[in-house]
């Protein structure tokens, strides 16, 4: 009897821990079960203007929203790929894109990152 009471409790236990509301009232919830991840966003020269999926979002610094799986992987919204682009601010550097997989295809989903950098290079001049 007791181990059926244990069992029982272990049970409830872990199906807690997969309840729509484990993540907490202040998350965000978007479309397909996805939740709102902040990520920041920031590069080696402030300013550098930033595009996420081919739509500009700002300039560095600046915080992105994405919505992703409970697990902290991207979400395939249709697209096999999650891009985010940075464009320097000199012309004499080269933009810089990091590319996340969304899980298609057999192919695994990326974790989404907790912060993204780009990194320019030495400012002429400066070491």
């Amino acid at each position: 009897m007791k181990q059926r009471i244990l069992a029982l409790g272990v049970a409830a236990v872990v199906s807690g821990c997969f309840s729509p509301d484990a993540a907490g009232p202040a998350v965000e919830r978007g479309s397909d079960g996805t939740i709102a991840y902040q990520v920041p966003v920031d590069s080696s020269e402030p300013g550098a203007k930033v595009e996420v999926n081919s739509k500009a979002v700002g300039v560095t610094p600046l915080t992105i929203k994405i919505f992703g799986d409970r697990d902290g992987t991207f979400h395939n919204f249709g697209s096999d790929e999650f891009v985010v682009r940075g464009y320097p601010s000199r012309p004499e550097q080269f933009p810089q894109t990091k590319i996340f997989k969304t899980g298609a295809f057999g192919i695994r989903d990326d974790k989404i990152p907790e912060k993204i950098y780009f990194d320019f290079g030495p400012i002429p001049g400066k070491r």
